[in-house]
């Protein structure tokens, strides 16, 4: 049990300041904003759903579609990244809302729900951050071992942490509206332009990361 145990928390620990799902509400609600409360939970239900299926799968195989493909972890990072930044940069320079401007055009709730896997749940909440991670808890043998009572202890357990991940995505979201009610519409307005900026560094610096594993990778002259 002290093992399991181990891998619930490393698992949860790698993957929550990662997936960073309360740096990500106040994003949420922005791309959100207008839609009736209902259907803002129901995108919070689908997105903690399907960040839960990307990071099980990228846990379990995620190294092999990527030596299937010829992929390297930098090459992900820096299409990631790049992605990332294109995001965070189209955030940053959105105008502001206001009534006024909200009612001056009809919200589309359809392609509001659209956006549900991407971009909010890819790259927005798991990124090529976060699919990297993974990728590396799967791979470590920990996750492997020698035994079938053990392996399927440490599998649950390690299944168990990404539920708990999971869990954060949907809570955060979930009541990501309770965040204007506190700070206000200003407060809220300058809450996403500083995470936008955030985001952008995040994507800037998960290019740099994957680039750098690639300058290393060159072979000696």
């Amino acid at each position: 049990m002290t093992q399991a145990f181990n891998i619930f928390l490393a698992v949860f620990a790698a993957l929550f300041p990662v997936v960073n799902p309360l740096g990500g509400a106040p994003i949420f609600y922005q791309m959100t904003r207008g839609v009736p409360p209902e259907t803002r939970a129901a995108m919070a239900r689908k997105v903690a759903i399907y960040g839960l299926v990307l990071l099980v799968g990228s846990m379990l195989v995620g190294s092999h579609v990527l030596t299937f493909f010829g992929i390297s972890l930098p090459v992900l990072r820096v299409a990631g990244g790049l992605v990332v930044t294109f995001v965070g940069w189209q955030l940053l320079h959105q105008g502001n809302s206001n009534p006024e401007r909200a009612a001056a055009h009809t919200i589309d709730i359809a392609q509001i729900e659209g956006q549900s896997f991407y971009p909010i749940t890819m790259p927005l909440t798991v990124g090529p951050g976060s699919i990297a991670t993974a990728v590396a808890l799967g791979a470590q043998g920990s996750i492997h071992d020698s035994t079938y009572a053990e392996g399927a202890i440490a599998a649950a357990a390690a299944l168990l942490g990404l539920f708990a991940v999971s869990a954060t995505i949907y809570v955060a979201y979930r009541y990501a509206g309770d965040i204007e009610r506190v700070l206000g519409q200003n407060g809220t307005n300058i809450l996403v332009r500083l995470f936008a900026f955030i985001l952008l560094c995040i994507g800037m610096q998960i290019m740099w990361v994957g680039i750098s594993g690639l300058i290393e990778s060159l072979p000696p002259r």
